[in-house]
C-alpha cells in the first residue's frame, strides 16, 4: 500500500491550466483499480492518494505521467507502508 503527497511547488500558479489533464491522470488511476482514495492536503497544499495492488516502479511510472508533476505544479513523495493490521473493513489490503 502506498501514500502519494503531492505538494503544491513554486509553479502551484499553473495549476488551472493543467487541472483537466491531472483530473483525467486520476480518473484513470482510478478506474485501474489502482488509486483507492483521491483528496485534497489541507489547508491547499496539494492533494494525496491512497493506492494499492501496485509496485512500486509502477507508481513511481504512473506518478511520474501526472501532468502536475511533469508541469512542477506539484512536488511527489511516495510512502510504503506495510500493513500490519487493519479493520475488517480494509482486511483487503493485507494481501
Amino acid at each position: 500500500m502506498f501514500v502519494v503527497l503531492l505538494r503544491f511547488s513554486e509553479n502551484k500558479a499553473r495549476a488551472p491550466q493543467f487541472v483537466e489533464a491531472h483530473k483525467a491522470w486520476i480518473q484513470r488511476g482510478i478506474e485501474d483499480r489502482i488509486f483507492l482514495v483521491v483528496g485534497s492536503l489541507q489547508p491547499n497544499a496539494g492533494g494525496a492518494i491512497l493506492a494499492h495492488d501496485t509496485s512500486l516502479p509502477e507508481l513511481q511510472a504512473r506518478v511520474k505521467e501526472d501532468p502536475f508533476v511533469e508541469e512542477n505544479v506539484v512536488s511527489a513523495e511516495i510512502l510504503e507502508i506495510a500493513p500490519a493490521r487493519t479493520d475488517e473493513r480494509l482486511s483487503f489490503l493485507m494481501s
